[in-house]
């Protein structure tokens, strides 16, 4: 058996699936392959292991039919035809659950970071501009007793939450298709409508599924709902925020700041307005960016080759409906 994996991943993951008898070959250039070669490279092999931003669409799927699974180093699979990959048999697998404290991090260093402006600071020092003390220059604003709104409260927004409410005692309400009773009683988080969490929160955090009900959710209505001293903070997905709209909503002072691990489109250009904007924090959507969660990703995205490839059921399933036999 033989699969392609078009990134250089952990050792480990790819350990095992060589000590599973399984021939292992990794694309190495530092660049995105086109649609054309990652079919072509596909076709000998029985598996694809796939992380980064390669379309498994419909033409790729009929193309590489013959595939014996396909294993995402991702949560979201908002990337992949899974309606497609289940008519042709496919097994899809992802690996959920394991970067939810890595992301939850990354959400609330931005966070911290919008609300003292830390990004724009950093640069005036790289700009000799750290000079004349003035007391009342580019004050940040303070979070304790603040209130986080979370806008998709899963094992993500669950690990913010306690975070938020843990460090600097903030009350926590969420905007979920169905309660969290966990959450509930563990942070009395309070379940509201979409408009009441735009309406009352002082931090709201983005972190549902990517699906066509959350694309754009964020958009110039939404912004101009929220609170003038809020901070919008995006680690789930950039096509959840209308860009253009959130840029208009700061710089007109809708909203006060903004966080993004996640940007609309990705990569973000050098010369995007948010990057001049004193309270917004932009990462290079680095949620996951640990050595210990990418190594446990690449684990379970191993696990679900060796798996697909047996015609056994894939321990983290996209589509459990697809039998394998």
């Amino acid at each position: 058996m033989k699969v392609f994996v078009n990134r250089t991943l952990s050792e480990h993951g790819i350990k095992i699936m060589e000590d599973a008898g399984i021939e292992v070959v990794q694309w190495g250039e530092k660049r995105d392959l086109s649609s054309e070669e990652l079919i072509r490279h596909c076709r000998d092999c029985n598996g694809l292991l796939s992380a980064g931003p390669n379309k498994i669409d419909r033409v790729f799927l009929n193309a590489c039919a013959h595939l014996k699974v396909i294993a995402l180093h991702s949560v979201g699979f908002d990337h992949v035809d899974v309606a497609e990959a289940t008519r042709l048999n496919i097994p899809v697998g992802n690996t959920p659950g394991v970067l939810s404290g890595a992301t939850a991090d990354t959400a609330f260093l931005l966070m911290l970071a919008a609300s003292r402006k830390a990004f724009f600071h950093h640069k005036r020092i790289l700009n000799s501009q750290w000079g004349f003390f003035d007391p009342m220059a580019d004050l940040g604003i303070e979070l304790t007793g603040k209130t986080l709104g979370i806008f998709g409260l899963g094992k993500i927004g669950f690990e913010m939450a306690k975070r938020c409410a843990g460090a600097y005692d903030m009350p926590v309400i969420y905007h979920n298709r169905s309660r969290n009773e966990e959450a509930e009683a563990r942070f009395n988080a309070r379940r509201v409508s979409f408009n009441e969490l735009l309406e009352q929160s002082d931090v709201l955090s983005a972190h549902a599924v990517f699906t066509p009900e959350t694309r754009g959710r964020f958009d110039k209505d939404a912004f101009a709902k929220m609170k003038r001293t809020a901070i919008f903070i995006n680690t789930a997905r950039g096509g959840m925020h209308v860009e253009q709209d959130l840029i208009e909503a700061l710089q007109k002072g809708l909203i006060w700041g903004a966080g993004l691990d996640v940007t609309n489109p990705e990569p973000m250009a050098h010369d995007n307005p948010l990057l001049q904007i004193p309270n917004v924090a932009v990462l290079p959507h680095i949620g996951s960016a640990t050595s210990e969660t990418r190594s446990a990703m690449t684990r379970m995205a191993a696990e679900n080759i060796i798996a697909g490839l047996r015609g056994e059921p894939l321990p983290y399933p996209v589509n459990p409906e697809v039998g394998r036999v």
